[in-house]
């Protein structure tokens, strides 16, 4: 598989260290180690939300400080624990979000595709206003997909979830990026899912294996 993202000596504020690590396309990986140790901060300094205070990222084998920051973000999607909907449909979530990064609005066979795939049981006429908070998340990851991200850094996608919806949200996700040959890089504190889906784990404070 052809590598996709790599660091090398990577530090952050000079207090957090992480081994030199590799991402290859369509390859599902996840994060490990203790609360504090950076997992976050990983996955912002993988798409250039942070910069690092030493070491380098590199994506599709350039420095991605070699590239314009907005093009990295858009390939690079990172979606965090924090799931951000908009008053409206579903839909009209979609178009927004869209609209922000002024690109084509996607149509509704589209839209319930991301939705299936991130078990969010609803349809693009459906309204957000009223959705508990692990349905806005399973929406706000749909939303993400559907820019259709090279890359697909997620925070703990599950951490409102029950084990059955988690284990098919996950089950689905990593079925479509391996598919897609989409890269994948997963913090999650659920042992069970990882060793469910997990191509391979990275320990930050540890050691890739």
């Amino acid at each position: 598989m052809t590598e996709v993202l790599r660091t090398s000596s990577l530090a952050f504020m000079d207090r957090i260290y992480y081994p030199d690590s590799e991402v290859k396309k369509g390859e599902v990986v996840f994060l490990l180690g203790p609360s504090g140790s950076g997992k976050s901060t990983l996955l912002r300094l993988l798409n250039g939300t942070v910069s690092p205070s030493g070491g380098r990222v590199f994506y599709n084998g350039r420095d991605i400080l070699e590239y314009n920051p907005l093009q990295v973000r858009r390939e690079v999607i990172l979606a965090g624990q924090a799931a951000y909907l908009f008053p409206g449909t579903v839909r009209e979530n979609f178009h927004q979000y869209h609209e922000f990064r002024e690109s084509s609005l996607p149509d509704d066979e589209s839209i319930k595709e991301c939705l299936e795939v991130c078990r969010a049981p609803f349809g693009p006429d459906d309204s957000c206003n009223n959705l508990s908070g692990g349905e806005k998340q399973r929406v706000f990851l749909a939303v993400a997909l559907s820019f259709r991200p090279n890359v697909f850094l997620l925070d703990e996608p599950t951490s409102a979830l029950d084990r059955p919806t988690a284990e098919g949200l996950m089950k689905n996700i990593s079925e479509y990026c391996r598919g897609r040959g989409i890269a994948s890089v997963i913090v999650s504190h659920d042992r069970h899912l990882v060793d469910m889906y997990a191509d391979r784990t990275i320990d930050v404070g540890g050691e890739s294996r």
